[in-house]
């Protein structure tokens, strides 16, 4: 019999639907029933691709024995991290403070009044390396709940004070300078694998932000260490196993530090941000690897996780089933020799297995590997490769395809907006911009529909409960601020000014620091607020760096201030932890650059606005369009007149303007750093 979650839309909650556990989703009338029965709550905390997760609920949860001691003991609560990061976010910092470590599936134990006293991550379901089985942990924690109250009060209490003495040092002393942002290419510096790219060691994730903040560093000092650290990363990348060599799109991370071995799920975020960091390298070398993947990830992500709706979903599983029907990490992608042969013959199977290094002892799990690139500059027959790809994907759809979690989510289709309308702007493919616009109509229509405030997430099109936290508005604004650039339709910067607007009113509080969680929100036991980048821009700096672009183009003096006070963070981050604040770092080389605003009067789509929209100068601003029509959608076209009739494109940065030109490759010249 299905349990309360089967009313849900989260894929991630619909997986838990039909366990024997008496699931509650988030909600008061949970810890109601915990008072009523007078019983703690188990939370569970997890997503829809999570590897870990999908362990632990095939072991736990679906064992009815398991399940029956859980119900009559606990008021069990099932959490998607990603449709309420604000619940995710508050008892992970409590397992990071207790445990020094966190991850998914995350289990807390609550009381009745939603505070934690008890944590950990996966739990086996019997004893194994030192870690109690979740049974064991069920009984022990019911034990210390029923004889031992005070003390389990007492502990949820101190929790709770120490979270609540964690407010943020917002560094309210003024904008990063050139002092903090030198710092912090020191920092990275320090850190850059030069043997591999990237930063540190193994587990390695793409440093996405980190190397936007090198590409705009380089182009406004001309600094050429930070572009040879973003481009050898971007290339060492490409070539590995973290990029799915045949079907385009990256994985989550690398288990080695060689980019050779995945964990094999494909989320929109990173798809999105890496696909316009590659868009930007070849703005700035013209690398032709740059624009293959970033074309590629495009396509991917179009291919791939574009919903019915025309919005993205959020991911896809690292599992899938192998040949034995086995669900397995990694089945869909692998290749033995053996394998390689029999789609492609002998002699193609055996030029494959050298060309993408597949061995007979294999890289992966049990003799197969995973394709990457040789790092020796061989010359290939282009055509041969091809050839040879285009046959091994065809074969590769006939595998049990892993599983999509198809909800869409706010901010990371924010992100896939910008990624998508650059991408297509950059290489001439109108296709792109198309689904971007597609994307952003569903954002105005389902997430904001008659509310007028973002909702977190929608899945068919429908919208879900859960209220858009600070990283929806943020990255939905950079989207369509990107979008307004490319368009220069004026509409989309309205847009993003009524987002920014719910900002300024709703998440802002003093000296310019910002909250993930609007003033009116659902009260937690600590309202979170997180300025680091990790996996994708914290809401924190997605805000700012939103903030600052409205104000470029609209000259808003509020937007600018609230954009300098949110930079304090990077101020004090940024020379100390350069890695965990990439884009907060690539928002203060903007800001550093004046930001320029580039208004084009003349046809969108023309010469002039096509070299104004691959400028390099940091977080430049463009605006296209010809007539007063374009002057009342955008600010800085207004009193820009043509001149000798021809289209005229004007730079200006800090109140002051350079003489207009008409030339593109002036225009080029003052927009390249």
């Amino acid at each position: 019999m299905a349990n309360r979650l089967a009313q849900t839309t989260s894929p991630y909650l619909l997986q838990h639907a039909d366990n024997p556990v008496d699931w509650w989703p988030w909600s008061p009338e949970a810890f109601e029933e915990a008072r009523r029965r007078d019983v703690p709550v188990l939370l569970s905390v997890g997503y829809a691709s999570c590897h870990w997760c999908h362990v632990m609920a095939h072991e736990s949860f679906e064992d009815e024995t398991t399940a029956a001691y859980l119900n009559e003991h606990f008021v069990a609560v099932k959490v998607d991290r990603e449709e309420r990061p604000d619940v995710d976010a508050v008892y992970m910092e409590a397992v990071q403070a207790a445990t020094g470590h966190g991850g998914w599936p995350m289990t807390v134990f609550l009381t009745q009044d939603a505070e934690p006293f008890y944590f950990g991550t996966y739990f086996p379901p019997e004893p194994r390396h030192g870690s109690p089985s979740f049974r064991q942990v069920l009984e022990g924690v019911s034990a210390a709940w029923s004889d031992r109250r005070e003390e389990v009060a007492e502990v949820a209490g101190r929790i709770v004070a120490d979270l609540a003495g964690r407010s943020l040092a917002h560094g309210g002393d003024g904008v990063p300078g050139e002092a903090e942002v030198a710092q912090a290419l020191l920092g990275l510096t320090r850190e850059y694998d030069e043997q591999y790219g990237g930063f540190g060691g193994a587990p390695k994730f793409p440093p996405s932000m980190a190397i936007e903040f090198l590409l705009r560093h380089y182009a406004r000092t001309g600094a050429e260490g930070a572009l040879q650290m973003a481009a050898d990363t971007c290339s060492a990348m490409a070539r590995g196993g973290i990029y799915d060599q045949l079907g385009g799109g990256f994985a989550r991370y690398s288990v080695d530090r060689e980019w050779v071995v995945p964990h094999f799920e494909k989320m929109l975020y990173d798809n999105a941000l890496l696909c316009r960091v590659y868009a930007h390298l070849w703005r700035t070398t013209g690398s032709e690897e740059a624009r293959r993947i970033a074309l590629e990830t495009a396509d991917f992500m179009v291919r791939e996780l574009r919903t019915a709706e025309g919005g993205f979903a959020s991911a896809l599983d690292a599992d899938s089933e192998d040949q034995e029907g086995k669900h397995v990490e990694g089945a869909f992608y692998v290749w033995t020799p053996a394998q390689l042969r029999a789609v492609l013959g002998e002699e193609d199977g055996a030029f494959a297995a050298a060309y993408f290094g597949v061995t007979e002892e294999g890289t992966f799990e049990e003799g197969a590997s995973v394709l990457q690139l040789s790092h020796e500059g061989r010359p290939v027959d282009a055509g041969r490769v091809a050839d040879v790809r285009a046959r091994l994907l065809a074969a590769r759809e006939e595998r049990p395809r892993p599983g999509r979690d198809d909800k869409v989510v706010a901010a990371w289709n924010g992100l896939a907006i910008a990624a998508l309308a650059e991408t297509g702007a950059y290489f001439d493919r109108p296709d792109l911009v198309e689904r971007a616009t597609e994307a952003a109509d569903l954002l105005i229509r389902v997430h904001l529909g008659e509310v007028a405030r973002l909702t977190r997430t929608s899945r068919d099109g429908r919208a879900g409960t859960n209220d858009g936290v600070l990283e929806d508005y943020g990255d939905v604004a950079e989207g369509f601020l990107a979008l307004a650039a490319v368009t220069g339709e004026g509409a989309w910067l309205e847009f993003a000014g009524f987002l920014l607007d719910i900002v300024l009113e709703q998440f802002t509080g003093e000296g310019g620091q910002l909250y993930d969680t609007a003033h009116d929100a659902e009260k937690l036991i600590r309202r979170p607020q997180d300025p680091t980048d990790s996996a994708t821009p914290a809401g924190w700096t997605a805000a700012a760096g939103a903030l600052l672009s409205y104000a470029a183009y609209t000259g808003s003096d509020a937007h600018r201030t609230a954009a300098e006070g949110a930079l304090g963070v990077v101020k004090a981050l940024g020379p100390r932890a350069p890695r965990f604040i990439g884009w907060g770092l690539a928002v203060a080389e903007a800001l550093l650059d004046g930001p320029r605003e580039v208004a084009v009067a003349g046809p969108v789509g023309g010469e002039l606005h096509r070299t104004a929209l691959l400028g390099r100068a940091p977080g430049a601003v463009v605006a296209a369009g010809e007539g007063p029509g374009a002057a009342a959608e955008f600010a800085l076209l207004a009193d820009r007149p043509l001149v000798g009739g021809e289209p005229t494109a004007y730079v200006c940065r800090h109140f002051v303007c350079d003489a207009p030109t008409t030339d593109a490759g002036e225009l080029a010249v003052k927009l390249g750093g």
